[in-house]
């Protein structure tokens, strides 16, 4: 091999070399604690989330009871109109019969 071919080569070698080296205890274990406080932050988080959804879904469903209660009470409520309409339209008809009977006599 030539020296021109073996330049690029030995300088690739010669960086990786100074780039190798282990990370000691220390190092590990704080980069360990900052992830850990991360992943604590983020567990507190989501609980609090959680906690959020829960509750709203129960008052989503509370409200939906209500609702469907109030719908419910609604519909009878039209249902006692109608029947009541009816009994008065049929109380102005008996009126009308007897204001004819009279006009008549």
């Amino acid at each position: 091999m030539s020296p021109t071919r073996m330049g690029p080569a030995v300088v690739i070698l010669a960086g990786a070399l100074s780039l190798g080296g282990c990370a000691t205890k220390g190092f590990v274990r704080e980069q360990i604690a900052t992830v850990n406080q991360r992943i604590d932050a983020l567990e507190a988080k989501q609980s609090e989330t959680d906690g959020t959804a829960k509750s709203a879904l129960a008052q989503a469903q509370a409200a939906s009871q209500q609702a469907q209660a109030a719908s419910g009470q609604a519909q009878n409520n039209g249902q006692r109109i109608d029947q009541l309409n009816a009994r008065v339209d049929g109380i102005e008809q008996q009126m009308q019969q007897n204001r004819l009977k009279r006009s008549r006599h």
